[in-house]
């Protein structure tokens, strides 16, 4: 009968060996070499790479672009989340009120831009803001606001906000169906339990709606967080792929991808990779920490 049992449980190894096989392959190893490389001096050749220690670290530290591409990332971010689960949350409470007719169809055309490619997107953008033939310079002269074209992605906060804008467009209704999903568990006798007591609609929101998607709204947080730090296809398609202008749309992503494989820096850029790594590691230790907080679920 036990060597039955181990026989058993060997199997069960035998159909997990699969995952972890890829895993070890795309992403454990990749990331030791990539670690291995921030070592060294390379650009990629068949040369061997050249070891120096950590003065890639030390460059690292006082490199001011890729500060630089810190502060951007942020900023770019911060810019999409604010107004992201603020749309996300007031369309999730309104559309989950059963008096409001064709609630399927507005969560199917909320969610519609979530499944569009981000290129393709950008590459859209790109060409409504362009300063010779864009569609929006044309509409405001047109209506007589400007009398001659705009050059918005020359400009730092239109560059920014272009950004932000698009990545907000993207992700507002998967936010929104993400809140729809924590509102309808919450329980129906909360709310039932509110009315009696006579409460109106602003003060069942307050007081249990958004109370209860508290670990909710620090998820969708957390989650877009670490995709904000890693954007990309976005900002790299609205600037041209340099960060323009003045570096001011260029994000550690981005200049990750320029120094690597533009620079053809591979021992920097595999620097540059580990401390996004890093960064984005502490990020999500210290959203792990907040979520299993007990107060946000007391």
């Amino acid at each position: 009968m036990q060597s039955k049992s181990i026989r058993k449980d060997a199997y069960g190894y035998l159909f997990i060996a699969p995952f972890f096989i890829i895993l070890t392959i795309f992403v454990v190893y990749p990331i030791i070499y990539s670690f291995g490389i921030s070592f060294t001096k390379w650009d990629g050749s068949i040369l061997s790479p050249q070891f120096v220690g950590v003065e890639n670290y030390k460059r690292l530290f006082g490199d001011k672009f890729f500060m630089k591409s810190v502060s951007n990332t942020w900023i770019m971010w911060l810019g999409c989340i604010i107004p992201q689960l603020i749309m996300g949350l007031a369309l999730a409470v309104a559309l989950t009120d059963r008096k409001i007719k064709g609630k399927a169809f507005f969560r199917w055309i909320y969610y519609l831009p979530n499944l569009v490619t981000m290129a393709s997107v950008g590459a859209l953008v790109f060409f409504l803001l362009d300063w010779q033939s864009g569609s929006i310079n044309r509409l405001l002269i047109s209506l007589g606001f400007i009398k001659e074209p705009i050059n918005f992605l020359q400009d730092i906060f239109a560059s920014r906000f272009a950004v932000s804008f698009t990545l907000w467009w993207m992700w507002f209704g998967y936010s929104m169906i993400i809140f729809m999903a924590g509102i309808r568990a919450i329980p129906e006798e909360y709310f039932e339990a509110a009315r009696v007591d006579g409460g109106n609609r602003w003060q069942i929101f307050w007081r249990i709606t958004l109370p209860c998607l508290r670990p909710i709204i620090l998820y969708q947080v957390v989650t877009s967080l670490i995709g904000g730090l890693t954007m990309f296809d976005v900002p790299y398609v609205l600037s041209g792929g340099n960060g323009a202008p003045q570096n001011s749309t260029l994000t550690m992503v981005m200049y990750l991808y320029n120094t690597t494989f533009a620079n053809y820096n591979f021992g920097y850029g595999a620097t540059i990779g580990v401390g996004l790594f890093v960064l984005v590691i502490m990020v999500v230790a210290v959203a792990y920490r907040l979520i299993n907080r007990k107060s946000l679920y007391e």
